[in-house]
Parts: C-alpha cells; structure tokens; sequence
C-alpha cells in the first residue's frame, strides 16, 4: 500500500485535502469520487530523507504539466466548477511557479470578461494554435469539456511520444561520450606512462607499437590544432543553420541518417495524424488545420511537405492527393487519408494511422537499441585491443628473445 496525499473540491467549492492509504492512484480518485469530491490533484508521498522539492522552481511547462491542466480543467467542468474558479483553484495546487503565474493571469483576464481562448491566445510560448483552436472550437460549439478532454489525450500522446524518441536519442549519445572518454583516459594516463618504461628499457620496438606511439605522438603535439578544429566545425554548423538553405540542407541530413531518422520520420507522421484527428474531431477547417500542422516541427524538409499539402487543397485537390504530392509522406498514410475522405470517417482513420504508426516507432527504437549495443561492445573491444597489442607486444618480444 502506498500514501497519496490529495487535493479535492466538493459541490460547494470548498477545498478539502488529507492523506490517504491505496494501491494505486486510480483508487484514490474512485474514493473522492464515491465521497462526492471532484478530485484536483492526487500525489503519492515520497518520504526519502532529505529530498528536496525541486519541481517549484521549475521555469519550462511541459507537455505533461499541459496534460494535467487540461484533465484537472475537464474534471472540475463536469463538476459544474465555472473556469475562472477551475483556474484559480488549479493554480493554488500547482508546484510549476512559471505555469501558476500564467493560470492567475488568464483567471483575472476572464473575470474581466475575456473569452477563455482569447486568454489563451496571450501566451504563445505556453499555449500552441493547436489549444487555442481547440479551445475555441469548445467554446463555440457549447461542449469545453470535452475539447479539453481531447486536448488532455493529445498532450499525454505527445509527452508519451517526446520521450520515446529522447530515448532513443539519448543512447547512441551516451556511447558516444563513453567511448571519447575511454580514449582521452587511456591516451592521457596509459600511454604515457608505458611510453616512459620503453624509452627507459631501449631497445627497438615492434612495428606496430612504433606505428602506435607515432600516431600518439602526432596526437599530442596538435591537440590544440584539433580542439580548434572541432570548436570551428562547430561554430561553422551553427552559422550555418541560421541561413535558410543551410537549415534546410542539415534537416535534410537529419532525416537521412540510417533508423535515427526513420525515428523521427515516424514520429511527425504520429504528431500529424493525432492532431489532424484532434483538430477535425474539433470541427476546426482543414485549411486552418494544416496552418497549426506547419508549426508542429522545426524541421523545414517536413515543413515545406506541409505547406504544399496546404498549397495543394487550396487549388481544389483532397487531401490524400496533396499528402502524395508532398514528397514526404508514405504510401500508407495516403491510402488511409483516401479511405477516410471516402468514409467520412477522416478523424477515426488517423487515430488508427497513429496508433500504427506508434507500433512502428516502438519496433524502429528496438533495432536501434539492439543494433546499438553489439556496435559498442565491438568499437569498445577494438580500442582495447589496439592498445593492449601496442603497449604488450614489446613486453613479449623482450620475453621471446630471453628465451
């Protein structure tokens, strides 16, 4: 049994909060429930010694902060909590002292009587067009809660998403640091000291040892040179993503490189698909949609694929002609759009496209990871052995010849 400690509002409004023993957070909610209570926020109570709350000092809002917000908002709309009273109540719980400021404000905006999407409107950098467009699709069509509910499963698919592919990103960079910390440890303490005993010994050293040392040699007397070419190569990349053809040629290498970029490849077309299907389940137009779909990525290969999707329909096209005519976009995303525009079930067909294309994104970081790890250990294992065959030949060489 674990102890969650809970925030919760009854009919009324009033706060009521306590602690309380369960197996999983989903009991406890069942219980405030069963009590009449509309449940704010339900947290399990970590008692480790000394750790410290660092999450109130948090500056950045994450998908996952969003998420909560809009299920925290669903649940106190269907509890008959009007928003301003919702966001205030939302906003004394929060431990994000950046997405409390940003709540009290909104709150004040409506109580001035600002709609609610308008309010949303003011903060870009912390709502997308995608929440003000969902936003106000609810309000206009009378149903908030239940396009905050959709904008809650969006956000969580994101945050679900976001970290999967960090995952994936993550590990091929570990490698890489560990393996350059490998060599800069045996080229500055091993090296060395081996280098120090042959030249005391004398005597002449197998080719390869020669061959070894002679690289190390050249290593150490332009390091600064190499350092000063690497920081230049990486002034030179920055430089050259701030052009625009320079971008578009490095987002173009970026989704060239062998699985990494089928990774992120994938995971657009499961962004693109969940939040076509959010935005038309919405009723937001298709022609404002894909205006909301160019802002989803920082990548201008898929951006421009987007805009002449858009350029496309504008001209009279549907959209699975447009997505074909892209560039991007595979085969099987276009039949599924086609069979969604004949159906008349576009939103349902793209919420399977993702869910499938999901799949593929979990089985694409898998062989990355499988791939990844034998790759080490053989890179790793060949770094020893050079060296080991390096330092050691001398030391067999000298016992065969007192033999």
């Amino acid at each position: 049994m674990k102890t969650y400690k809970y925030v919760a509002r009854d009919a009324e409004g009033q706060r009521h909060e306590g602690l309380k023993r369960a197996p999983s957070t989903g009991e406890v909610v069942g219980w405030l429930r069963e009590q009449g209570l509309v449940p704010v926020s339900v947290d399990q109570v970590v008692t480790s010694v000394g750790k410290k709350r660092v999450t109130a000092r948090r500056k950045r809002i994450k998908s996952s902060d969003l998420a909560a917000l809009c299920w925290q908002l669903t649940t106190m709309l269907e509890g008959g909590i009007s928003v301003p009273a919702a966001l205030e109540t939302i906003a004394a719980d929060t431990e994000n002292m950046r997405l409390q400021a940003v709540l009290k404000e909104i709150g004040t905006r409506m109580q001035r009587g600002e709609p609610f999407s308008d309010c949303l409107a003011k903060y870009p950098s912390v709502f997308n067009r995608l929440s003000v467009a969902m936003v106000l699709a609810g309000e206009t069509g009378g149903n908030l809660a239940t396009a905050l509910r959709r904008l809650a499963e969006y956000f969580d698919s994101r945050d679900k998403l976001a970290k999967k592919v960090k995952a994936a990103m993550a590990y091929p960079t570990f490698i890489f640091v560990f393996i350059i910390l490998i060599v800069i440890f045996i080229m500055a303490f091993i090296v060395p000291r081996f280098k120090t005993i042959f030249d005391q010994i004398g005597g002449q050293l197998p080719a390869f040892t020669r061959a070894f040392f002679g690289f190390y040699n050249v290593l150490q007397a332009n390091i600064i040179y190499i350092i000063g070419l690497l920081l230049l190569l990486i002034v030179s990349v920055v430089l050259l993503a701030k052009t625009r053809r320079g971008h578009y040629t490095l987002c173009k290498m970026v989704l060239s490189v062998p699985l990494l970029g089928k990774v992120f490849s994938q995971a657009f077309i499961v962004t693109f698909c969940n939040t076509m299907a959010t935005l038309l389940s919405a009723g937001v137009s298709v022609l404002e949609v894909f205006d909301i779909l160019s802002t989803m990525t920082n990548n201008d290969v898929i951006r421009d694929s987007i805009s002449r999707t858009r350029e496309r329909i504008v001209e009279g096209s549907n959209i699975s002609l447009g997505l074909a005519a892209s560039g991007f976009f595979p085969n099987v995303v276009v039949k599924m759009v086609e069979v969604g525009e004949e159906s008349g079930s576009l939103s349902t067909v793209l919420e399977r496209t993702a869910d499938y294309y999901e799949r593929k994104v979990d089985s694409t970081i898998t062989a990355v990871m499988s791939m990844l790890e034998p790759m080490m250990i053989v890179i790793v294992g060949a770094i020893v052995l050079v060296v080991v065959l390096a330092l050691y030949l001398p030391i067999f060489s000298m016992s065969d010849i007192r033999s």
